[in-house]
């Protein structure tokens, strides 16, 4: 089993460049059937934490390839979309 603080905890990491998109701080859940959706990764667009607006990135739950020890490796293109709302 795995608990959502450990899941925060951990790293996200493109794997198609390897680069670090942020850590997980929100799920996305379907009420209807229970299942995650999606995964939200908080982004840091603020200067200093002060000047800009956080962007949050929705990374599909399809998407995990694997869920490590210390980093949760996604399949995501390039640059990923903002979420809109």
């Amino acid at each position: 089993m795995v608990y959502i603080s450990e899941l925060q905890a951990k790293d996200v990491v493109s794997v198609s460049d390897g680069k670090r998109l942020g850590n997980i701080g929100d799920i996305d859940i379907n009420l209807s059937t229970g299942k995650i959706e999606a995964i939200i990764i908080s982004g840091s667009g603020k200067v200093l934490g002060f000047f800009g607006k956080d962007e949050e990135v929705s990374i599909p739950w399809n998407h995990i390839m694997k869920i490590g020890t210390d980093v949760i490796l996604v399949k995501y293109p390039q640059a990923p979309q903002a979420l809109i709302e």
